[in-house]
């Protein structure tokens, strides 16, 4: 069968599974529609939590990153592996005990103060759009390519599928789909990788493929630096970033990740704190399976890709430039009408283009693998794409309905906010597609950004709300607020005031915009700490609240020894 009949088939099973799990399992109460009634198995938590988090940034792009980028990618591998270790250790546990649907729910009450509330549910809500715009771009280039429909097109349906699922089922049908989407996903990875590793390097593991040799007994990874220098590329193995802005970007992510309000949200949907540290502990596992992986997939993909083009005249191309070029994420222009195609980024000769959201996509087709595989790997494209999408407009819905709405109509019935959630999470898709059609970069990025903005609004807010008894409403308030501005001020003024200014040389300490929120974190902290010491210390009910949220349930307390 042709590609786009098996990616009409897995696509569209797919889909009939997440939407007929989202209607067995639809939300009939605030409860299951916040939190999935709190019931959720931790294995199907953590699975539900590595999908949630694996999005089209990590099954589209990251690989694509390090792929053309080389070493310099590996910021993304690092930081996002290592946040959800830091989220596992230092939040997941003392919040689930907390007790709060939210990350606006806990900075409320640990605060004191519906003002804090209110800066919070901005603070998510500018999080949250900036990392679902990536999605829906995510999901734009899988249907535009796979279902050859225009990009916009692609966006429109993948609302469609995101507002049915996630409007109707809310946290207990999104969590359930989320275990299927995993599934999808991981499979959809896994199967191709596995297929490139053999055919490049006779071993099945293509985390150990990645250190083997190709024809010739040359390792993968010298023969890659090889080809790369003679095109006139940085070596794949080195770096072309500052030490500052590599340092920068990994803890944006890191600590980005900690304050992440879809990925906290998760660790209220099982029945007990211990829950919440065995779900983290699974997600890690099943998160580390897909992110060990792509830096194999980025090698082999970005190897083959150059073998199939370098030399090549324009009428010789392979047949996969000519199917990605129907969806202007390739371009071809023959400049000194050689007939040539001359492959040299970073140049103002380079006569190919190739969008550095592709590269997993079009690895099966770059390989010549069976047209089944490529079909699955749409269908695993989706399910990350729609999985992190549906979660963060459950965030967004959820900070509408209960953090704002009720702070101020405090009287409200239930069932008037769970119709105000369903409303918000419809008005969410519609923004979100919104930047799906006019995204501010490509997807990685503009996740990234979304971390930044993560690290500098609620990480040192929700760890001092914790780990500190000192901290207040003041210094909460006043370091969210001005965290969140130097960060978003830094990335607007360079991605779209200037952006022609957007390189090292003009950076503040040599950091990229993707990196500014490990600045943005800096004054937070900064501003939280000096505030909150000229101010009045909290009530000593909060402090005595903060003390026992640390202590393990049932353990006896110091003084009782």
């Amino acid at each position: 069968m042709e590609i786009l009949t098996w990616t009409y088939i897995l696509v569209g099973l797919s889909f009939a599974l997440y939407i007929g799990i989202a209607i067995y399992t639809r939300a009939s109460s605030t409860k299951e529609f916040y939190t999935a009634g709190g019931g959720v198995s931790p294995l199907a938590n953590g699975m539900a939590t590595a999908a949630d988090w694996m999005s089209a940034a990590s099954f589209i792009s990251m690989a694509g990153i390090i792929a053309f980028s080389g070493y310099d990618g590996s910021v993304y591998l690092m930081g996002w592996t290592g946040g959800y270790v830091l989220l596992a250790l230092l939040l997941a546990p003392y919040l689930r005990k907390f007790g709060k649907f939210t990350v606006p729910d806990f900075v409320g009450d640990r605060y004191y103060s519906n003002k804090a509330k209110v800066v919070a549910v901005f603070c998510a809500l500018f999080i949250s759009f900036t990392y679902v715009a990536g999605q829906m771009r995510g999901v734009g280039i899988v249907f535009s390519r796979y279902l050859e429909v225009d990009i916009n097109t692609g966006v429109i349906i993948g609302m469609a599928i995101v507002f049915f699922y996630a409007v109707l089922g809310g946290m207990k049908g999104i969590t359930y789909t989320q275990v299927a989407q995993y599934c999808v996903l991981i499979f959809a990875f896994m199967v191709p990788a596995i297929f490139v590793s053999m055919q490049l390097t006779g071993n099945v593991i293509p985390q150990l493929g990645l250190g083997g040799t190709v024809e010739g007994g040359e390792y993968l990874l010298d023969k890659l630096d090889g080809v790369l220098g003679d095109l006139g590329f940085e070596e794949y193995t080195s770096g072309r970033k500052p030490i500052a802005d590599i340092f920068a970007i990994t803890l944006a992510l890191m600590v980005g990740t900690a304050g992440l309000p879809h990925v906290i949200v998760r660790f209220f949907t099982v029945p007990r704190v211990k829950d919440a540290r065995l779900s983290a502990g699974y997600a890690l596992v099943f998160i580390a399976i897909l992110y060990t992986t792509a830096p194999a997939v980025a090698a082999f993909g970005i190897y083959n890709a150059i073998d199939t083009v370098a030399g090549k005249s324009v009428d010789q191309l392979p047949e996969w430039i000519s199917n990605w070029q129907k969806t202007n994420l390739i371009t071809v222009e023959d400049k000194n009408r050689d007939g040539i195609v001359d492959y040299t980024p970073y140049s103002d000769t380079n006569e190919l283009n190739i969008d550095k959201d592709i590269m997993v996509l079009a690895a099966p087709e770059i390989a010549k693998l069976p047209n089944w595989v490529v079909g699955l790997v749409a269908a695993g494209g989706m399910a990350a794409a729609l999985s992190t999408a549906a979660g963060l407009l459950l965030v967004i819905s959820t900070s509408v309905s209960r953090d704002l709405f009720r702070t101020f109509v405090p009287s409200m019935t239930e069932k008037t906010e769970l119709i105000i959630a369903r409303v918000s999470a419809a008005g969410s898709v519609m923004i979100a597609g919104y930047f799906g059609v006019n995204p501010p970069g490509f997807v990685a990025e503009v996740v990234a950004f979304a971390f930044g903005l993560a690290a500098a609004s609620f990480f040192p807010v929700i760890i001092m709300g914790i780990f500190s008894t000192r901290m207040n409403k003041e210094g909460a308030i006043a370091g969210m607020i001005s965290g969140l501005i130097a960060t978003l001020g830094y990335i607007i003024f360079f991605k779209f005031i200037s952006p022609e200014l957007n390189t090292a040389d003009n950076w503040w300490f040599g950091i990229s915009p993707e990196g500014f929120g490990s600045i943005g974190m800096a004054i937070n902290f900064i501003v939280c700490y000096v505030v909150s010491k000229a101010t009045p210390p909290p009530p000593q009910n909060v402090q005595d609240m903060i003390q026992e949220i640390r202590i393990p349930r049932g353990a006896g307390s110091a003084h009782d020894h």
